[in-house]
């Protein structure tokens, strides 16, 4: 095996190596061997994170700023993240697997989200408010809260990551970022950009490490104001108690159980290109995947025969080849997953229809077949519980409100799919389902003027469009006294 990369961590504009000086390897899940050795951060070195982010907040360098100024810092992290796109996504696509033909795509994508922010940077204002006090003039004001925490995941480090750093950073804030213990290369990568861009030190920081200590001493710290996480529901919960210590603001953006829904005026080959794309992108790893499809009876037989056509033919294998359409799964832990719920649909006498198993012809890596199984009802382990992989229960209906009623019967309500010709139906239905996210006939879209969030165990809070920017700020209430005339006796009665 050739030498592993080494990083370092970031921290008050200095790359530094853990307080502990212990390292951690990160693996390649095309291959499932090493490939870096990332810093393995300790609760000191989250401290002296912290306490830089708090000195930049309080500095005169990031706080005096103009807001237009930081605008234009954050427009700038954007042009360099569009000038080192191939190099970002291979190393994201080392990191977690995704297709390296996804990675420039979304990568090429990205830059407009800091576009966005930049844009909106000198436009966060108050108001005027018409008092009904004579000789007062009281108008309010939107103030950063102050450091940030931003957890991440693995699935997509980078994308996930932006939805956070852009908006808190325009707002003013400062940020401590603890990425994925999975999938912390490509992240380091981006603060080398940061860096370039000329952020001041300690606006950005980056502690790798684990979820003990690093993310619980980062998500209890006194000096954060803000957290934001993205992830499961256990560490959600662990997030949470944290935040109460010091009453952090918090936003959690989680998973889901997303149905997509296929009326039967619906085109077939559109509904089934939208149920693939929704399920067995990125391997089923995406928070939205819609890994429910409920088919109406009457076009069941239709959009199942070009579902099973499309995915058994769906080409498997290393990531970084553009013919590849599906990689592997981003660590071995969740290829074990994988199976396990698979295992439980058979028990559950669901019925496979395509995939099931790894595929034979990759021999290293964590790969797992795109799966279809069917089932009769809505009420087995697969169709309630998340799995995070390539497996799609199909589920036939017959009426509106009862395909209604199967969509909502989810603990999670991050996103919904609908494929419909009736217009006035999709709005009764998208209004119907307990969603963050609906889409009509098309699936996964995204962009940076629309906010994403969800409900229930999916999380609270959201990310995106101009939404996102009351969740980094705070309004401020100013009264001015325009009378000439002395203060009263305050205990003189009148």
């Amino acid at each position: 095996m050739s030498q592993l990369k080494e990083y370092r961590m970031y921290i008050n504009g200095e790359w530094t190596e853990s307080e502990g000086g212990n390292y951690f390897e990160s693996y390649n899940p095309a291959t499932g061997e090493a490939w870096c050795k990332v810093p393995k951060g300790t609760a000191k070195d989250v401290d002296a994170a912290v306490n830089a982010a708090n000195q930049a907040f309080l500095g005169s360098e990031w706080g005096d700023m103009t807001y237009t100024e930081r605008g234009r810092l954050v427009r700038k992290l954007g042009e360099l993240i569009s000038e080192n796109v191939d190099e970002l996504a291979a190393f994201e696509t080392a990191d977690n697997g995704k297709l390296i033909r996804e990675m420039r795509g979304q990568l090429s994508y990205m830059p407009e989200f800091f576009y966005y922010y930049a844009g909106l940077a000198d436009k966060i204002h108050g108001e005027t408010l018409p008092i009904d006090k004579k000789d007062m003039f009281v108008f309010s004001a939107r103030e950063p809260l102050g450091v940030v925490a931003a957890i991440t995941p693995w699935n997509s480090p980078l994308y996930l990551t932006t939805l956070k750093l852009a908006p808190a950073l325009i707002a003013g804030n400062t940020i401590v970022i603890k990425p994925s213990e999975y999938t912390s290369a490509s992240l380091l990568e981006l603060m080398k950009l940061a860096e370039k861009a000329g952020f001041p030190p300690g606006v950005i920081n980056v502690v790798t490490g684990f979820g003990d200590p690093v993310g619980d001493a980062l998500s209890s710290h006194p000096l954060v104001n803000r957290i934001a996480f993205t992830g499961g529901a256990e560490s959600a919960r662990h997030v949470v108690r944290n935040s109460a210590k010091n009453f952090a603001k918090v936003s959690l953006e989680l998973g889901g159980k997303s149905p997509n829904i296929v009326f039967d005026d619906a085109d077939p080959d559109n509904a089934a290109m939208g149920i693939i794309a929704g399920i067995f992108g990125a391997s089923g790893q995406s928070c939205v995947a819609g890994s429910r499809a409920f088919l109406h009876a009457d076009i069941y037989d239709k959009v199942m025969e070009r579902l099973v056509d499309r995915v058994s033919k769906i080409k498997i294998g290393d990531p970084l080849n553009d013919e590849t359409e599906m990689g592997p799964l981003a660590t071995e832990a969740q290829l074990e997953r994988v199976k396990h719920y698979v295992a439980a649909g058979l028990q559950e006498e669901g019925n496979i229809v395509c995939g099931g198993k790894t595929p034979a012809h990759c021999e290293k890596g964590w790969y797992f077949e795109p799966t279809i199984f069917e089932h009769k009802t809505n009420t087995s382990k697969i169709t309630r519980e998340e799995i995070f992989g390539p497996v799609l229960s199909v589920i036939p209906f017959k009426e509106e409100k009862e395909v209604i009623e199967l969509a909502n019967s989810t603990d999670y309500g991050l996103a919904a799919g609908i494929w419909v010709k009736d217009i006035a139906k999709a709005h009764r239905v998208a209004k119907a389902i307990r969603a963050g996210i609906v889409w009509i006939n098309t699936y996964r879209s995204i962009s940076p003027i629309a906010p994403i969030g969800g409900s229930k165990l999916s999380g609270f809070g959201r990310e995106g469009g101009f939404e996102s920017i009351y969740d980094y700020t705070q309004t401020k209430t100013v009264w001015i006294n325009t009378s000439t005339a002395p203060m009263p006796d305050p205990f003189i009665m009148r």
